[in-house]
C-alpha cells in the first residue's frame, strides 16, 4: 500500500477553513469539492491511457485518451456523495458505483445498507471517495466489496486520515491488492469515540445537516 499526503499550500488553506467549526454547510460542500479536485489531480496520475490520433488545424499528431475500460468512482454514502462532483470534474467519463455504509458508534464497526456496483470490476481502476479514514473499518469493507468483484487496483481519496486507519489498510491489503491512499492530511490520532483528532467532526452532518 502507498500513502500520499498532499503537500500544497492551497490544500492546506482550504482544509483549515473546512476544519473550522464556524464553516457552514454550503461553504463546507464547496470546499470539499475544491479539495477533491486538487486531490484527484494527483490521484489520477497513474490512470490508464492509450494513444489517439488527433487532427489539429495545423497537423496530425498522436495524442492521449483514457484507456478502456473506463475508471469507476465509488463514493461511500452519505458523506462520500459530497466528493463525487469533484472527482467527476476531473474524470467526467468515469462510471459511478455506490456503497452505503454506516458505523456503529459503540463498536466502531461498519455495516453496509446499499450496494450499487458493477458486477465485474476486473481490469478496472477504482477510486473510492470518503472524507474520513478513521479506524479503517469502512474503507476495508469497501475494498472487500471491490475485490469480490475482481478489482485489484483501488485508490482511496480522503480529506483527513488517522494513523490507525492507514495502518489497518496497510496490514490488511499488503498482499491481495494494489491499494493507494491520497489524503489532504494525516492527523494525530483517534479519540475514545473513534473521531479523528483534530479532524473536522462528522463530515456527513457538516455537509448536509443532522438527520434524526
Amino acid at each position: 500500500m502507498r500513502l500520499h499526503v498532499a503537500d500544497h499550500p492551497l490544500i492546506s488553506h482550504k482544509l483549515s477553513v473546512l476544519r473550522d467549526e464556524s464553516t457552514d454547510s454550503a461553504r463546507f460542500r464547496q470546499l470539499t469539492e475544491e479539495l477533491v479536485m486538487l486531490l484527484a489531480y494527483e490521484a489520477t496520475r497513474s490512470v490508464s491511457v492509450e494513444d489517439r490520433e488527433v487532427t489539429t488545424p495545423v497537423a496530425t499528431f498522436t495524442g492521449t485518451r483514457l484507456a478502456a475500460p473506463r475508471p469507476v468512482v465509488v463514493p461511500i454514502l452519505r458523506a462520500g456523495l459530497g466528493m463525487l462532483d469533484g472527482m467527476l470534474r476531473i474524470l467526467p467519463t468515469a462510471e459511478v458505483g455506490f456503497l452505503g455504509m454506516v458505523r456503529d458508534e459503540e463498536t466502531f464497526e461498519p455495516s453496509a445498507y446499499a450496494d450499487r456496483l458493477p458486477d465485474d470490476l476486473s481490469g478496472r481502476q477504482v477510486f473510492v471517495v470518503d472524507p474520513m479514514l478513521a479506524t479503517g473499518g469502512t474503507l476495508a469493507m469497501a475494498i472487500d466489496f471491490l475485490l469480490a468483484r475482481g478489482a485489484r487496483d483501488v485508490t482511496a481519496v480522503c480529506l483527513v486520515s488517522a494513523p490507525e486507519g492507514v495502518r489497518r489498510i496497510e496490514e490488511d491489503y499488503a498482499e491481495s491488492a494494489n491499494v493507494e491512499i491520497y489524503t489532504a492530511a494525516l492527523d494525530e490520532r483517534l479519540n475514545e469515540k473513534g473521531y479523528i483528532v483534530p479532524g473536522l467532526g462528522d463530515a456527513g452532518d457538516r455537509m448536509y445537516g443532522i438527520v434524526d
